[in-house]
């Protein structure tokens, strides 16, 4: 006799069938079949085949072309605080595990590859950055921050507050507003400031989770900057897109003579020229505020005196149908870096856009390699690190490429 099942049962096609088989945990609008029981908007939903099977449960969002987003595939799971609080702890001993004593500045949750679709949390020091992206989770975060914050205290962790930072455009895809500000835990005031500091690859920093990109800093470089830094010594670098200098300081810090740090935004590069004061080393930096495409071309004209240059750019696409527009801007980029630099030169480049694959990356590097005229040693070739961890059957969470090359 079959258990009688709590939530609306949702059919869905052979196609997403074979997505969620395939380790997939979204459902899209056009690919549902019918409808039983009264669901909730942000509520939860069985999900089954055309021929009953149950294929799991997961978060509806009436508005949302991701229609259903799946949390578990276990038909005995029951979605209480004790399943919460297992799904918390399984997500911060990973990181312990992964990221050893690293876990000062990491992030906890990674969204579906966590199984919180939708949810990210950042932690920085004795802060935690949320960005809540899906409306069962928005829904649900009443129970579930005030619960992290309790398993990571029960570990030792000083944790002062929650600031969310759920100013994207793309919450309006889940019918949610967007907003920014300090999450009040039950009964405690919030910290004074939004500003913190946080020790990575013994590089100090300051980060303003409040008015920083994304949540305050790019934790997924972490160990690719140490890379960096393995190299450096000797080199005079260049360090393009370089937000809060971390690329520029990593090099500085591993024996580089000296390094330039670039971006488009005079904020950034403030707080660049602050943390690299905060390190002692502001007499081995020089800092630009430019645009990298007008800077490169400048470079080549006036002759260039680096030997190290690091590109580092924001996703220059976010949907397939500007991938060919953001390979042109890629291969523009790396093709001037390449004629820049000296022979034997080095060159560390990368993408955060996961449309952007690795494939095509590399097949754009080559291309630009080919119209520069050299060749490219490979060093090495890197992903995110482990805290951003790639759930294997969801593309979307291996989007990191990073190579390091040679120039011959």
């Amino acid at each position: 006799m079959k258990t009688e099942r709590a939530y609306p049962k949702i059919t869905v096609t052979k196609k997403a069938e074979a997505a969620l088989a395939g380790g997939h945990p979204w459902v899209y609008d056009a690919e549902l079949l019918g409808t039983e029981g009264e669901p909730e908007n942000g509520g939860l939903v069985d999900v089954v085949s055309l021929k009953g099977k149950y294929l799991g449960t997961g978060f509806l969002s009436e508005s949302s072309k991701i229609r259903i987003r799946i949390i578990s595939r276990n038909a005995n799971d029951t979605f209480d605080e004790a399943f919460w609080r297992r799904r918390l702890s399984y997500a911060w001993n990973y990181r312990k595990t992964v990221m050893r004593d690293d876990i000062s500045a990491c992030r906890i949750i990674f969204g579906e590859a966590d199984q919180f679709p939708g949810l990210t949390v950042d932690r920085y020091g004795d802060i935690l950055v949320t960005q809540t992206l899906s409306l069962g989770m928005e829904k649900r975060k009443d129970l579930i921050f005030p619960l992290l914050v309790q398993i990571l205290r029960e570990d030792g962790q000083k944790i002062g507050g929650i600031f969310e930072r759920n100013d994207v455009a793309i919450r309006a895809l889940e019918g949610l507003e967007e907003n920014k500000g300090w999450y009040v835990l039950p009964g405690e005031s919030v910290p004074e400031s939004a500003v913190t500091e946080i020790v990575e690859n013994g590089v100090r920093y300051k980060v303003d989770v409040e008015n920083g990109q994304k949540t305050g800093f790019f934790l997924d470089q972490k160990y690719n900057r140490l890379e960096v830094a393995r190299l450096a010594r000797g080199h005079r670098v260049l360090d393009c897109f370089t937000h809060t200098g971390s690329f520029a300081m990593n090099a500085v810090m591993g024996g580089a003579v000296s390094a330039t740090a670039v971006d488009v935004s005079a904020s950034a590069i403030d707080m660049a020229k602050e943390n690299a004061r905060l390190n002692g080393i502001e007499d081995r930096m020089d800092f630009i505020v430019a645009d990298v495409f007008d800077l490169l071309p400048k470079l080549e004209e006036e002759g260039s005196p680096y030997d190290f240059i690091i590109l580092d750019p924001p996703a220059f696409t976010k949907s397939r149908k500007t991938v060919s527009n953001a390979l042109r801007g890629y291969k523009e980029i790396n093709k001037r870096a390449m004629h820049l630099l000296p022979r034997g030169g080095y060159l560390a480049t990368c993408s955060c856009s996961h449309f952007a694959d690795e494939e095509h990356f590399k097949a754009m590097l080559a291309e630009a390699a080919r119209e520069a005229g050299v060749s490219l040693r490979q060093i090495e070739g890197r992903k995110q690190s482990p805290d951003h961890p790639i759930l294997w059957g969801v593309p979307e969470t291996d989007y990191l490429k990073f190579f390091l090359f040679q120039v011959v």
